[in-house]
């Protein structure tokens, strides 16, 4: 297979900063932006934990990304050449021990980070900080990485889903809601495409280091089925948010609809490389999605 990347060895600075995926950063605000949409609608607001829960979330996913390429080259998943984004440790940007340090670095201050969330959350914080950052290495890492056994979108749905969309409500309100877990699904719906056209992309390479993906287990073609059915049960499960927020916000899932339509035709007709920008348009219709949210509640709020 031929190099996709470009060819040359890095500066440090680029190195580094393509090692951040700075294309799937959007998955990590989007789920604090979209908690914090639905709190705004329901009348509470609470700058400082948004802010931090955003940081954290941001935080979380580099950590995350780093440990996805050292555990990836470590495994030897990853090869030169390989589809997809320039991976800096197997190409001999980064050193191998370099990004282990800087995974569990930024992990580090990411949990401090989080531990001033107790202030809002109570005790309790802790737990669901420390269950955060063990999936965040579990995905690429441990006995059994949850990445190349199927489960990447399991991982994905709950922990840039569920579980922060409704830790930041919370957060916001004091309330455990069951809204915000519906939210949550709808959000993680939506992360789960972003990793899809990534699996989407990689499937050939994958299949050659005998990683096993969610594409890999139902097929190129129901995986661009499934990437039309997550954005249908985003919009749809929304619909109620969407209403009640104004009949003026329904303006927002149908643009949203409109985009992911065409994202679908080009994820139906490109292959390898050519599929990074839908990845990156895919990540960045996510964050239109949940930024539209937090638009609609910002200007309920300023009316109640």
């Amino acid at each position: 297979m031929s190099n996709r990347n470009d060819s040359g060895k890095r500066g440090a600075v680029r190195a580094w900063i393509e090692a951040m995926r700075l294309r799937t950063l959007p998955v990590g605000a989007s789920c604090v932006l979209a908690g914090v949409g639905l709190a705004l609608l329901d009348g509470y607001w609470r700058l400082w934990p948004a802010v931090i829960c955003l940081v954290f979330a941001l935080l979380a996913q580099v950590a995350s990304n780093f440990a996805n390429e050292y555990f990836d080259y470590r495994a030897g998943l990853d090869a030169p050449g390989r589809e997809g984004p320039r991976r800096g440790v197997t190409e001999g940007d980064i050193t191998p021990r370099a990004m282990a340090a800087a995974t569990f670095a930024t992990l580090g201050i990411d949990c401090l980070i989080g531990c001033s969330l107790i202030w809002w959350g109570g005790w309790w914080m802790l737990a669901a900080g420390a269950v955060i950052a063990l999936f965040a290495i579990a995905y690429s890492a441990g006995p059994w990485p949850l990445s190349r056994h199927g489960l990447g979108s399991v991982a994905v749905m709950l922990f840039f889903g569920i579980v922060p969309v409704a830790l930041t409500y919370y957060l916001q309100s004091g309330v455990i809601s069951g809204r915000a877990v519906v939210l949550g699904i709808a959000v993680g719906a939506l992360a789960c495409n972003i990793l899809l056209v990534n699996n989407y992309r990689d499937r050939v390479d994958d299949v050659a280091v005998g990683k096993i993906t969610d594409v890999g287990i139902v097929g190129a073609r129901a995986a661009r089925l499934i990437y039309v059915a997550n954005g249908v049960l985003a919009v749809a499960l929304t619909c109620r948010i969407w209403y009640e927020a104004g009949a003026w916000t329904l303006v927002f899932p149908a643009v949203y609809l409109g985009i992911m339509t065409a994202l679908w035709g080009r994820l139906c007709t490109r292959e390898g490389h050519a599929l990074n920008p839908v990845l990156g348009m895919t990540a960045m219709s996510e964050l239109f999605f949940t930024l539209a949210l937090v638009i609609a509640g910002a200007v309920n709020f300023a009316q109640q």
